[in-house]
């Protein structure tokens, strides 16, 4: 049974949205990472895989199940789609996802974009989306939902969310490492001197990705497969802000450690209406970070 949680008294009551995994879980981890998820006081959940197409661990049958007991939890599914598409078997696969998403799906490449064919989607923090031309563009074109670039200062996000198409709502990357760069080459497999296609799936033994340090031996950015991400953590935790910018939805990234204590932190400042959540002590090298939001370097963090 879904745990329920009380609402806030605000109007304008934040939801909390767990992004897809984004990194290499084996079967069993995954299916009792969404299992909790079903009680978990969350009101959005993505699934499917966004950044490599040959982690394929979840059997066939596993996604339409996973996605079943959330929905009966009460929970909007939403199916994610690549954010590096470099195949046409990634493309047909895409064109599956798109097809038999039971409700909205998630378009990190332009290319779903295309697939949507009018349909109602998410445009996902992987495409290009920094002014509100753009914005009419994906909105005249589907998109029911905006997830802002992670690199957005939360001043221009203001700006956009003021002038925003009708009806669109929009997601801030609020907790997680966070996602920089995608490439054709795969950094962990090369950190182990294997070819890109001969893998071994090395990248499922770090459930959170390889800490990449710096010459003065600091926590500087993380490798992810063919993903780059920051070493510290995102951690938006000026709630007045966020919703003040007209940030409807707070998106948080899976971690393998502590990510039950993230959930409840978001969620009691929000059932509150907090001002600032308090979060746990970070678990991951490299700390937490908020510098994009405020419009300086991304690795800053001002608490």
């Amino acid at each position: 049974m879904a745990v329920t949680h009380a609402k806030s008294t605000d109007a304008r009551a934040l939801k909390l949205a767990v992004g897809p995994i984004l990194y290499l879980w084996d079967r069993s981890a995954t299916l009792a990472f969404y299992a909790g998820l079903c009680d978990a006081p969350v009101d959005i959940v993505y699934l499917g895989e966004v950044v490599c197409s040959k982690r394929r661990v979840m059997q066939k049958e596993d996604w339409p199940a996973v996605a079943r007991a959330l929905e009966l939890a009460g929970k909007q599914v939403v199916f994610s789609t690549l954010a590096l598409t470099e195949a046409e078997s990634e493309l047909a696969t895409m064109g599956r996802i798109i097809e038999q998403a039971p409700g909205l799906f998630e378009a990190n490449d332009m290319a779903a974009v295309g697939y949507a064919n009018g349909r109602a989607f998410v445009a996902g923090p992987h495409l290009n989306v920094y002014n509100a031309a753009t914005l009419a563009f994906l909105a005249a074109r589907g998109a029911r939902r905006w997830v802002a670039p992670v690199e957005l200062p939360l001043a221009t996000l203001a700006t956009l969310a003021a002038s925003r198409p009708e009806g669109l709502e929009i997601e801030v990357f609020a907790y997680g490492r966070l996602p920089l760069a995608f490439s054709a080459r795969c950094f962990t497999a090369r950190a182990h001197n294997r070819p890109k296609d001969e893998c071994g799936f090395i990248c499922g033994d770090y459930p959170d990705g390889i800490t990449l340090y710096s010459r003065e031996d600091q926590p500087f950015l993380t490798l992810n497969g063919i993903q780059t991400q920051s070493a510290a953590v995102q951690a938006a935790t000026h709630i007045d802000a966020l919703r003040a910018a007209g940030v409807d939805i707070l998106r948080l990234s899976p971690q393998s450690q502590g990510f039950d204590a993230v959930i409840a932190a978001y969620r009691a400042a929000i059932d509150t209406n907090a001002a600032i959540a308090t979060l746990p002590e970070p678990v991951l090298p490299g700390g937490y970070c908020d510098g994009y939001l405020r419009g300086v370097a991304g690795i800053d963090h001002a608490g």
